[in-house]
C-alpha cells in the first residue's frame, strides 16, 4: 500500500503576511509563487496547510 501524498501549490504572495505563516510556508517546501510540493499526509503537514490556507491551495 502506497502512503497518502498531497501537492501543495503557493498561490498568494508572502508579502504583508504574518512572520510565523511564512516560517509555515518554508517549512512546506515553498520558496516562490507556484512552487508546488508533494507531501507525505501527516497530521502535522495538515496543520501546517491549515494555518496558511488563504496562501496555498491542496491539488489532488
Amino acid at each position: 500500500m502506497a502512503d497518502k501524498t498531497v501537492k501543495v501549490r503557493l498561490v498568494k504572495g508572502l508579502r504583508g503576511c504574518q512572520e510565523r505563516h511564512r516560517i509555515s510556508v518554508k517549512a512546506l517546501g515553498l520558496n516562490k509563487l507556484n512552487d508546488v510540493r508533494e507531501l507525505k499526509d501527516s497530521p502535522s503537514v495538515r496543520g501546517l496547510i491549515n494555518q496558511v490556507h488563504y496562501l496555498v491551495r491542496v491539488e489532488s
